[in-house]
Parts: C-alpha cells; sequence; structure tokens
C-alpha cells in the first residue's frame, strides 16, 4: 500500500528494482535518542528566555549526554547508519553549539548588549568548524594510531559544557552586571578559540576500553559519589568539575608530545633501513 512518506533506510536509497523491508530496532532506537536531545537543547533554549535558568541548564546539559551515547550505543549495538551519521551531526550543532550559546546569552551575555551576541555567535560559528573538522579528519588514513587517544582541540560536547561556567558560577551567588557579562562574552570567545585549536585533548578512548577488574568497585564507588555530589551540590560540583578539566589539558599536551617524540624515534630506524 503507497503512503505518503518515503520508506525509511538508514543506509541511503535502496538499489533500484529492491523492496525495502522491514527496519531492525537497532537501526532505529540511537536516532530515536538523537531526536529526543535535539528536544531538550531546545527546550533548554526556550526555559533560559523564559527566565527558567536552573531548568534551562539542566536540559542543555541533559541534551549533551544524550547526543553523547547516541553514537556509541549505535555501535554497541551495530546500528550504525548513514542516515544515523547525519542526523547526529545536525543534532550536534543544536546541543552543543546553539543551545548552550542561546542560554548563555539570555542569563548572562545580554547585559553586555551587542558585545554578548557577538560572543555567542562566535561560539556557535565555532562549534561547527569543530564539528566540520572532525566529520572531515576522522578517517584520515595518515593519522597514526596513538593519536586515537586525543582530541585536536577542546571537543564540542565539552565545550558546551565549559562555556556554561559562568552560569554555575552565577549559582553560587554572583551578581551578574556589566562587567562580569564582558568577561563572560571574553571567556566565551576563549572556549570558541579552544575549540577549533589544535591543542590536543585527552580523550581517554582506549584507556577506558578495558577497566582492570581490580579498579571495577572503586571505579563504580567513585561515579556514584560524584553523582551524588553533583545531585546534592549542584552548582559547585559543575564548578569544580569545569576547573578540573581546565586543569587536564597540560597533561594531555605533555602525554601527546611524548607519544609524538616515541613515535619519531621508532620512524627514524625504518627510514634508515630502507
Amino acid at each position: 500500500m503507497d503512503t505518503p512518506f518515503q520508506p525509511f533506510d538508514p543506509h541511503g536509497p535502496p538499489p533500484s528494482g529492491r523492496r525495502l523491508g522491514k527496519i531492525e530496532l537497532r537501526y532505529i532506537l540511537p536516532n530515536l535518542i538523537t531526536g529526543l536531545a535535539i528536544c531538550a537543547g531546545l527546550t533548554g533554549i526556550r526555559f533560559a528566555f523564559e527566565g527558567r535558568i536552573a531548568e534551562a541548564v539542566g536540559l542543555v546539559l541533559r541534551a549533551a549526554f544524550l547526543d553523547g551515547i547516541d553514537g556509541r550505543l549505535a555501535r554497541a549495538m551495530k546500528g550504525q547508519s548513514k542516515f544515523g551519521a547525519q542526523m547526529d551531526s545536525l543534532a550536534d550543532i543544536v546541543n552543543f553549539g546553539v543551545a548552550p550559546a542561546m542560554v548563555l546569552y539570555a542569563s548572562v551575555l545580554d547585559q553586555a548588549r551587542s558585545i554578548g551576541w557577538i560572543a555567542a555567535l562566535v561560539y556557535v560559528v565555532a562549534c561547527g568548524l569543530r564539528l566540520a573538522r572532525f566529520n572531515v579528519m576522522a578517517d584520515d588514513p595518515n593519522k597514526p594510531s596513538w593519536a586515537g587517544d586525543f582530541f585536536e582541540g577542546v571537543p564540542a560536547p565539552f565545550g558546551a559544557f565549559l562555556v556554561m561556567l559562568p552560569l554555575y558560577i552565577n549559582f553560587l551567588g554572583i551578581e551578574v552586571g556589566t562587567a562580569l557579562a564582558l568577561v563572560a562574552s571574553a571567556y566565551t570567545g576563549f572556549i570558541a578559540l579552544l575549540m577549533i585549536s589544535q591543542i590536543p585533548i585527552f580523550s581517554g578512548k582506549t584507556a577506558l576500553a578495558r577497566i582492570p577488574g581490580s579498579v571495577i568497585f572503586p571505579a563504580l564507588l567513585g561515579v556514584t559519589v560524584y553523582v551524588a555530589l553533583l545531585l546534592t551540590f549542584t552548582w559547585q560540583t559543575l564548578t569544580i568539575s569545569a576547573l578540573a578539566y581546565f586543569a587536564t589539558i597540560p597533561f594531555g599536551i605533555r602525554a601527546f608530545k611524548k607519544r609524538k617524540l616515541a613515535d619519531g624515534k621508532r620512524e627514524k630506524p625504518k627510514a634508515a633501513e630502507s
């Protein structure tokens, strides 16, 4: 029976003459989570302009979390698809770029007037550039295997988390005025530069892929304590977490240099033999 809707094929248009069969749930569920993440991010923007800032921040962080796990869920369920990759890229710019910038502008940056708006625009564009660069360079054949342990620049999800630091500080009782809004505008531009920079940021993908059995229980306990602190002392925990992330950047740079130096030493004997 013909319907007014185009049949869904996660891998693109089927070859001519082939009928599209039923789609497995593993291809649908990750895209459903992506859609929910977009809804959360956009609703966060609405709440921000209604003055419900705390709820807006919570929704933006939830959107970032959902948008961060949809790809991992797809890989775990072997449900990767061309459709999912495109939808995820579109969701990223909303949840990691537009939503945090608009929430920050509605609550803090607006007091800097045009300067604050320019800072928000710069952040969103930088996020788009960061995501585009990641998509283009993801399949770089010349990248060494160890390079997968590092991001090039602050990744978009953490950029969204870091850029809202002025909001976390505001909820600690610091009044927002023109001076703070100008400082927040400069800080927003700084985060934008970090996102499009080539600073190596430790990703932990390899380290977290396989966790030694001896640290499973302490790790679970640590996550439980962190979540308890996040629920009890939300703004203090978010502020400390953001500052702690900044503190890890020098260690990532040093680790990258060590790996690059070791890789160069291994390449020299090979070049001499050839």
